[in-house]
């Protein structure tokens, strides 16, 4: 075959491939949006077409909302009337982001007024919300703690509030069955049968401890954060207090532990 009618195939079948890969290419999806019909307590919210959001990376303070042995919780209404002041009767857009729903079927979701302003990050700066992260939702985790710090050293909102300060070590055993943020110095930290214990006092058997179970030490460990780094450090956790050979909290992912400046921890424990 002469040399140009073959160049002249060539970029024909070539033009005709891109322009089949161009019609085969996924596109992009439309902006999830929605008006705000309903406010059901600081961190969830129902839309005009009936869907429910649940703010992800956030809790703010828990309303009972029909369970009658669960009292409302200190500053659990002024947490609802601002996310209605910054939501109600308004358009909203979402980004979904790691695990799409929660088990109640609610949409896990990161939520912007019309402005593109962020509606997590004002919940923690108004001092109205604390971060609760999640191993399949860690996006945007590390501005969230950064807002709440602030918040937090400002003593806004909850912040001034005794039932959700920070907790030292040794308090933990008083507060099991609730999300708490914990500080102190990490005495020991080590892997036993592939499992990681944080222990914060000598007596393993009955002092506070943060828990790795073998896939989440292999987490941090991808993550380059090695178990044994932490001993002697003061760190923040959060969590939800459990019992197990003492008052526990088992974290699932990094951003649960902060190890905090030796200054900053030990001014945010001074503090009522």
């Amino acid at each position: 075959m002469p040399r140009f009618p073959f160049v002249l195939l060539l970029c024909f079948l070539l033009t005709a491939a891109l322009a089949a890969g161009a019609l085969a290419a996924p596109v992009a999806e439309a902006p999830a949006e929605g008006i705000v019909r309903e406010v059901v307590d600081g961190d969830t919210l129902v839309l005009e077409s009936g869907e429910a959001i649940r703010l992800v990376g956030i809790q703010a303070p828990k309303l009972p909302l029909g369970r009658p042995d669960f009292p409302a919780q200190p500053l659990a209404e002024e947490a609802k009337f601002l996310l209605g002041k910054l939501t109600l009767g308004k358009p909203v857009s979402w980004r979904l982001s790691g695990r799409k729903t929660d088990r109640h079927g609610r949409l896990l979701a990161h939520l912007f007024d019309a402005e593109g302003g962020w509606i997590q990050g004002e919940m923690l700066s108004q001092g109205l919300a604390r971060v609760y992260s999640f191993a399949d939702n860690r996006e945007r985790v590390a501005e969230m703690l950064a807002l709440e710090r602030e918040a937090r050293d400002a003593r806004r909102g909850i912040w001034a509030d005794p039932f959700y300060r920070v907790l030292s070590p040794e308090e933990t055993l008083t507060r099991l069955g609730r999300f708490e943020l914990v500080e102190g110095r990490v005495q020991k930290a080590a892997a036993v049968k592939g499992r990681g214990y944080l222990n914060f006092g000598e007596d393993w058997r009955s002092d506070f401890t943060i828990v790795l179970d073998p896939s989440v030490r292999r987490l941090f460990e991808r993550q380059a954060i090695a178990i044994a780094s932490y001993a002697g450090k003061r760190v923040r956790v959060r969590g939800w207090l459990k019992s197990f050979n003492g008052p526990m909290i088992e974290a699932t992912h990094p951003e649960q532990i902060e190890i905090l400046p030796e200054e900053e921890g030990e001014e945010s424990l001074r503090r009522p």
